[in-house]
């Protein structure tokens, strides 16, 4: 299956669980509070985010089920690199009270300024740092 039509279906489920999870739990789905209060919340509430961070894991086979000759991709950097770039993500989600599903996917079909400010700004580093770690530290 061509690779363009597996992100398309992604993008696809990704807004459908984010407007289940909208209608049914009057929730916002922002996957690093989903993910933190998996840890930490108790009861109902623990058990809907693991249930939800497990269909994350289950959707993310599902291009190696459709598609025989599907590769994932590997990291062009080195694992302290991989490393580093999650703990900053991890730290970035908590400065912006956010990450790109909760802002940039249900703050933005809101229209939210706060999200589309955010957004904007994590965009425009992540551009930034790719550009310089491609172009002007060699990588």
């Amino acid at each position: 299956m061509h690779h363009f039509l597996l992100a398309a279906i992604g993008g696809a489920l990704v807004g459908v669980a984010a407007l289940i999870l909208m209608g049914l739990n009057g929730r916002i789905a922002g996957v690093s509070g989903i993910l933190s209060g998996s840890l930490t919340e108790a009861g109902g509430e623990r058990w809907w985010r693991l249930l939800f961070v497990l269909g994350i894991a289950i959707g993310g086979a599902i291009p190696a089920l459709l598609s025989p000759d599907f590769k994932p991709p590997i990291p062009d950097a080195s694992t302290l690199m991989v490393i580093i770039g999650g703990l900053l993500v991890g730290i970035g989600t908590g400065l912006g009270s956010g990450c790109t599903s909760g802002h940039g996917i249900c703050g933005i079909s809101r229209m939210s300024p706060r999200s589309i400010v955010a957004t904007c700004t994590f965009m425009a580093a992540g551009f930034i740092c790719v550009y310089l770690l491609r172009h002007v530290f060699g990588g």
